[in-house]
């Protein structure tokens, strides 16, 4: 299987669950490490107990001889199955050195002695810190925070939040990208040495901007090492979110605009974009907040496009219960159903906004240095226009010689994310005199409001339409 996906350009990253067991104790059947040393293999309590943080029967990673476990099967997979990455559930109950051993392993395979490029393996995985590993009680282990500067990733809910807004366990009505700030760090990387300027007016790094609960925002010392998302298997899709947050009153063409406005967010920030699968063709799972194990009827894909799975029921109790006076009246309304053409338009603008990911290097740079020199963000400090981002991307020009270049095509690129429910138009006077214009993939976009964009050069004035991520592009002559 992976030979014939590697065969038609894909690569194939597992999904590894180190960080616990199905069973322990000596009698239970599906009982295998528990039986070979007993309680050596599992993270107890003061009292001597199982931890269960991680669902159950945690795995002590800091015990020598379940990191060695953890990195001989890596190598075996690598090795004899030619994984190509590994994507790790609850990393942060891992140990750090557990996973910079894991990377150095692998990282050291070759081609001609093992038969795998071992500098080609991608390492990322949830840097959750909680339960009793939580600010390193059982020692470092591997979460967001610890990981900078390891080159291994970690899932950004910093990004997700901000355009989304609160969190998956918060109150599912919480709105996103109310000031921007939290956003503008993930599109830079989420870099923790990336001076940001606050609506106040202050330059800040992205380490001395703080969650709610205190955590820094920027976290990563290399864009490689952050994860951006917004939507993932273990909480609601994207469209189901939109659905969800937006008033009851909205259209489903403009929640389809914020679906992929949303999207475009992802698809054009520094580091590594993930997107669930499904939303790029609205996926709903009918609003169920946790499917594991709710099977096809909920997490059905329909790649017939007749239907994105809104509305086949009300979602399980265990998860979902407590917000079924928010779920029930908008399933049963019909004005929340997209169409095909509302699904194909919104694939078709996915499409694109991919094309334009991979029609220019400066959107995929790979070094902090590179992000902290060319990456800008304007429309910032006590006059901003509210629901703008404005982001651009330097390459090697006449008047900037000390950049090198990367891209043969473009010198500038100008990305504006307009949330707001009406055009919007913002003179940007760093911006002026520019040769810029909308990126051809845009020109000749399906979606014509997109095609609407426009840019004057003597002002350096952007007029970008509602809920709308405009690109502009400076030509090389």
């Amino acid at each position: 299987m992976v030979q014939a996906l590697n065969r038609i350009g894909l690569r194939v990253v597992m999904d590894v669950v180190y960080n616990h067991l199905d069973s322990s104790g000596p009698f239970g059947v599906s009982s295998v490490l528990d039986k070979i040393v007993p309680g050596y293999y599992l993270r107890r309590d003061i009292n001597g107990q199982i931890e269960n943080s991680a669902a159950m029967n945690n795995t002590a990673s800091e015990h020598f001889m379940v990191d060695r476990l953890i990195v001989d099967d890596l190598l075996n997979w690598a090795i004899n199955y030619k994984v190509d990455g590994f994507r790790f559930d609850l990393m942060g109950h891992i140990m750090r050195s557990t996973m910079i051993r894991a990377k150095s392993a692998l990282q050291s395979l070759r081609r001609d002695v093992h038969g795998v490029d071992g500098s080609k393996i991608y390492l990322y995985g949830e840097g959750w810190d909680f339960g009793e590993v939580a600010q390193n009680k059982r020692g470092i282990n591997a979460s967001q925070i610890n990981m900078s500067g390891t080159g291994i990733g970690s899932f950004n809910d910093r990004i997700r939040d901000a355009v989304n807004g609160g969190n998956p366990f918060g109150n599912p009505l919480q709105q996103g990208f109310s000031t921007g700030l939290f956003l503008e760090i993930g599109l830079a990387g989420n870099l923790k040495d990336y001076v940001l300027t606050t609506h106040t007016g202050q330059a800040k790094k992205g380490s001395e901007i703080h969650t709610f609960d205190g955590s820094p925002v920027g976290y990563t010392s290399s864009p490689v090492e952050t994860i951006n998302y917004i939507s993932a298997h273990d909480n609601e899709t994207l469209f189901d979110i939109v659905s969800l947050k937006t008033p009851v009153g909205l259209s489903i063409d403009e929640r389809c605009r914020i679906n992929h406005l949303a999207s475009s967010m992802v698809a054009l920030s520094q580091g590594i974009p993930f997107f669930h699968a499904g939303d790029e063709i609205l996926r709903s799972k009918s609003l169920d907040r946790d499917s594991y194990n709710s099977g096809d009827w909920f997490n059905k894909l329909d790649f017939t496009y007749e239907t994105n799975n809104w509305g086949v029921g009300l979602p399980p109790r265990d998860k979902n219960e407590e917000n079924w006076h928010l779920i029930k009246p908008r399933l049963e309304n019909p004005s929340f159903r997209p169409l095909k053409n509302h699904i194909l338009s919104v694939l078709d603008n996915f499409i694109d906004i991919l094309k334009i990911r991979y029609s220019s290097p400066l959107f995929r740079l790979s070094t902090a240095s590179d992000i902290e020199q060319r990456v800008r963000f304007h429309n910032t400090g006590p006059s901003l226009l509210p629901g703008v981002i404005v982001m651009s991307i330097e390459d090697a020009r006449t008047v900037r010689p000390e950049i090198a270049q990367l891209d043969k095509n473009f010198s500038y690129v100008v990305t504006i994310f307009n949330v707001c429910p009406y055009e919007v138009s913002i003179e940007i006077h760093d911006l002026a005199s520019l040769g810029l214009e909308l990126h051809p993939v845009q020109v000749n976009s399906s979606d014509a409001l997109v095609r609407q964009s426009a840019y004057q050069a003597s002002t350096g004035r952007f007029t970008v339409p509602r809920r709308t991520t405009a690109v502009f592009v400076q030509p090389r002559c």
